[in-house]
């Protein structure tokens, strides 16, 4: 499950170090909780409240309510997300809490949180999408603020999302099976800013989605366009086994060998293709911009005088090498890359069973396509 908007294109903002964090929606509906439970007790309203969570202790939540009525508080914070991209940064999350006459702590999602209603992820299908990271939040928060209490009372915490319907339509959940709102996510409470971890989790996430729900061939793709040009070449596929990974091609394929799934396609433009064909499975700038004299070589190859590879060594872009090399009549280059793509991928990949690499340019031509199956 994620928050995440739906395209989650990683760029160089990704490795900023100054960039501010946030809490996670879990935290949220935990200082909700702990603040509508001490209204509870207290009968007088609670305008801030202080939780201890795993990832900063003492965190400082404001209430922007904390309704006290007949059957039991509503209490509200707005979500800071930092200066991470969450669709749900700006939104109220609530918690209504009320008493029960037996012992224990019972949660539940009410208005603008999702439900599950496909297999794969952490949360039973017919339940709330609040994580079990989620949950052991809500439950300590609500614990700390209790104490004595609890002994001898239970209590009901609703987690609530006005305009989480909406929202949720902005984020992957619909496409995971998760419908009516958002999720409520977050085991440390705290939300680092453009997290690799949370990528590579959002990603783990869908595989095992796909996995789950018997989706026999899965499309990575590195960004939002080439994976809806590969919708179209692939159209027979569900929308669950079209996956935006972004830089993190290791991760994925590595996923994919691990969940067993036998048939993958990989799907993208000339800059990060070039690099998947050198075996550089990790494509962020940060671990090497378009090697041009890859694509020299490559050029070379494909027959390509010397003065045009020192061209292309010089060129800005992969796809000023594609506009040289078609002026000068050299054709192959996109085949050629997409065959060595394959080839590493493959490689990489070793338990896969077929990986085909779908080049396409900016236009969304489909300018390159290569299939490799493993031998029985």
């Amino acid at each position: 499950m994620t928050n995440r908007p739906k395209s989650r294109h990683s760029d160089r903002s990704w490795r900023k170090s100054d960039l501010r964090s946030g809490y996670t929606t879990s935290a949220c509906a935990a200082a909700c909780a702990a603040a509508g439970l001490k209204t509870l007790i207290s009968g007088q309203a609670v305008s801030w409240i202080r939780i201890d969570l795993p990832g900063e202790s003492q965190a400082l939540f404001d209430m922007v309510r904390c309704e006290i009525g007949v059957h039991g508080v509503l209490c509200g914070t707005i979500k800071d997300a930092g200066d991470d991209p969450d669709i749900t940064h700006g939104a109220e999350i609530q918690a209504f809490v009320s008493w029960k006459d037996f012992p224990g702590i019972y949660i539940r999602g009410g208005e603008g949180v999702g439900i599950v209603t496909r297999p794969g992820l952490p949360v039973r299908v017919g339940e709330a999408a609040i994580n079990p990271g989620a949950q052991r939040l809500i439950r300590n928060a609500v614990l700390a603020a209790g104490g004595d209490f609890l002994e001898a009372k239970g209590v009901n915490i609703e987690v609530r999302v006005p305009r989480g319907a909406e929202l949720a339509q902005q984020t992957l959940n619909p496409r995971l099976g998760i419908v009516g709102g958002i999720s409520i996510l977050g085991t440390t409470g705290v939300l680092k800013p453009f997290s690799n971890d949370a990528y590579r989790a959002a990603i783990s996430t869908e595989l095992k989605v796909a996995k789950a729900n018997r989706v026999g061939k899965v499309v990575l793709s590195t960004g939002s366009r080439s994976e809806q040009y590969a919708m179209r070449v692939h159209p027979e596929l569900p929308e669950l086994a079209f996956i935006q990974v972004g830089d993190h091609m290791d991760h994925a394929l590595r996923q994919c060998c691990r969940l067993g799934l036998k048939s993958v396609v990989i799907t993208g433009m000339i800059g990060k293709i070039s690099k998947l064909a050198q075996g550089r499975m990790q494509t962020h700038v940060s671990q090497g911009g378009v090697d041009f004299q890859f694509l020299g070589s490559v050029a070379s190859e494909l027959g390509a005088d010397r003065t045009l590879i020192d061209k292309i060594v010089e060129s800005n872009t992969a796809h000023y090498v594609q506009v040289i090399l078609k002026k000068n009549g050299i054709l192959g280059l996109e085949k050629k890359l997409a065959c060595l793509a394959a080839q590493e991928c493959f490689k990489y990949g070793r338990e896969l069973a077929q990986l085909e690499v779908l080049l396409f340019d900016r236009d969304g031509e489909l300018t390159a396509q290569n299939l490799v199956r493993r031998v029985q």
